[in-house]
């Protein structure tokens, strides 16, 4: 297999960071122009959050699949086709006058696009580097995915404020053409002997993955157990719990349909044995927490700046820029100066990081603050995904022999897609909940306001009070004739209501950030590559790499025992 040097080198890498960086660059960019798309093609503002959540859902349902048909038609070449695909839909949305035909070519295509090409990036980059070189580059590629996240609402904003959204999709056709010209450099593994495709385990996955995640998507609306007033009720519960009960019987029944398979004699989607390797496991494991803890902040903190503040969609992408630079200086810069640092200390170090800037962000909300309070945090946070987004991929590639990479692929992006959904869930139900149980608090505890505005606000927004800024406010009360001399108290309420939701929100995420940190043990300490592939010990056991002392990694037991 070619291992490339110098020039070549950067070439590849050039183009799997920028594939990276595409691929999550829609996830974001159009999050600050959703009014706009939404007046463009006829529909509402719900309408594009349903396109952007469909969007998550199928690369989350289709990833493992997209995996392991690389593995059948040779990594180079899903990756070229999905590329082509990924086009195609970019193409579709720039013209798309309809929500129909945004949903084909923004969520259907350009997610089923993904699906083929972000597992290969992965198995690419180990055909192309050798595995002293790979530390680095899985940092490179990792990381040009969560500047993704970062820049997208500066560049959602610029292009729409000086131009329009469409031009955003039609710029992702051109550099998809680049890509497709720089992929003939790229050295592809020889693809696997000749198999069926597991349709039956494609089909299981994608449903029980499918289910879950819009059950998690959907928790803001509908509530995540009780049912929110004036929300659908499945026997007195909310659907979101039945939905992600079911995508859990449903997955359960397909990793007994792949033990079966294995049994037989037959490949499968996905090698149960696999998922029991405990460096594989770990660092899993730490990619979902990142890209929730992720998620959850990048939620948030545009709020704080777009709603909160009322800053323009420029405004607010331009604040997110210190986020972005210490990302790239700490996942460029660990890997290169600090070859032989133990992955679990710069985890932990990454994950202290992220915790500091949630806390310091959590203690910087009060009413009044200003748009430069986000700074440090920003700083201290982007440190933190850039330190885990140096370690994470190596980790996990390294635990499995190069053949396998492709399906590690697979199983790595469902679980940031699964991450990120869940984020943004958690963080946006804990914000909407506070704020409503605030407001409706302060409302009726406030003598300005009259019993009978208090009373009508307690029926109306009993199913949540939505996140908007005080001149949406003003306007929507004076449109429903409340007394002016109560609008200015209710502002207010709402002001102070809105904090206190935002901070519970980041108070959360910092929770999840410290449970992250003990799940951290979970990953190697010595360097990536410093041990041979299947250092961690075969599937079941422990990876060899555990500190004197410590427990022993938790091994996620992922198969079932299945029929015959």
């Amino acid at each position: 297999m070619a291992r490339r040097t110098g020039a070549t080198a950067g070439l590849v890498l050039f183009t799997l960071a920028t594939a990276q960086f595409l691929m999550t660059l829609d996830s974001s960019v159009m999050n600050v122009s959703i009014a706009q798309v939404a007046a463009d093609v006829g529909t509402t503002v719900t309408g594009i959050q349903t396109a952007i959540t469909l969007y998550t859902l199928v690369m989350a349902s289709m990833m493992i699949t997209g995996g392991k048909v690389g593995s059948l038609i040779g990594r180079r070449r899903a990756f070229a086709i999905g590329c082509v695909i990924y086009a195609c839909g970019s193409f579709v949305t720039s013209i798309a006058q309809n929500l129909t035909v945004l949903i084909i070519g923004w969520s259907v295509l350009e997610g089923l696009g993904a699906a083929l090409i972000m597992p290969a990036i992965v198995a690419l980059v180990a055909s192309n580097f050798a595995s002293k070189d790979r530390p680095r580059a899985y940092g490179l590629v990792a990381s040009a995915g969560a500047i993704a996240v970062a820049a997208g609402p500066l560049i959602g904003g610029f292009v729409t404020t000086y131009w329009t959204w469409r031009y955003v999709f039609a710029g992702e056709v051109v550099l998809v053409a680049g890509i497709l010209v720089l992929t003939r450099r790229l050295a592809d593994a020889e693809p696997e002997a000749r198999f069926r495709i597991d349709v039956v385990g494609s089909i299981l996955s994608a449903l029980g993955l499918g289910l879950a995640v819009f059950g998690v998507l959907r928790s803001g609306e509908w509530g995540w157990v009780v049912t929110r007033p004036g929300g659908p009720s499945w026997l007195g519960l909310s659907p979101t719990i039945w939905l992600v009960l079911a995508g859990i019987v449903v997955l359960r029944l397909f990793f007994a349909w792949e033990t079966r398979m294995v049994a037989a004699g037959r490949e499968p989607l996905v090698r149960p044995a696999m998922l029991r390797n405990a460096r594989l496991a770990g660092g899993l494991t730490m990619f979902f927490f990142q890209f929730m803890i992720q998620a959850g902040l990048f939620f948030v903190v545009p709020l704080f700046l777009s709603v909160a503040l009322g800053l323009t969609a420029l405004q607010t992408g331009v604040r997110l820029l210190p986020l972005s630079l210490s990302l790239l200086v700490a996942a460029v810069g660990i890997p290169r100066f600090f070859r032989t640092a133990s992955p679990r200390e710069v985890v932990r170090w990454g994950l202290v990081s992220m915790l500091l800037g949630i806390v310091a962000l959590m203690g910087a909300l009060e009413v009044g603050a200003g748009a430069e309070i986000v700074a440090v945090p920003l700083l201290l946070a982007g440190f933190g995904v850039g330190a885990l987004s140096s370690q994470l991929g190596a980790v996990t590639v390294s635990a499995v022999a190069d053949k396998d990479a492709g399906d590690v692929g697979g199983v790595q992006n469902t679980m940031t897609n699964l991450g990120a959904s869940l984020g943004t869930a958690v963080a946006g139900s804990i914000l909407i909940a506070t704020l409503t149980s605030t407001l409706l608090l302060g409302l009726e505890a406030n003598p300005d306001v009259s019993a009978e505005v208090s009373q009508t606000a307690q029926v109306q927004l009993a199913s949540g009070v939505p996140f908007i800024s005080d001149a949406q406010l003003v306007t929507a009360l004076e449109d429903a004739g409340v007394p002016a001399d109560q609008v200015a108290a209710i502002e207010d309420e709402n002001e102070a209501a809105r904090i206190d939701a935002l901070r519970a929100s980041l108070a959360v995420l910092a929770l999840i950030a410290a449970l992250a940190l003990y799940f951290s043990r979970l990953l190697p300490t010595a360097p990536v590559g410093s041990e041979p592939v299947g250092a961690a010990g075969p599937p079941g056991e422990t990876s060899s790499a555990v500190e004197p002392g410590e427990p022993e990694p938790v091994v996620i037991e992922t198969s079932a025992r299945g029929p015959g």
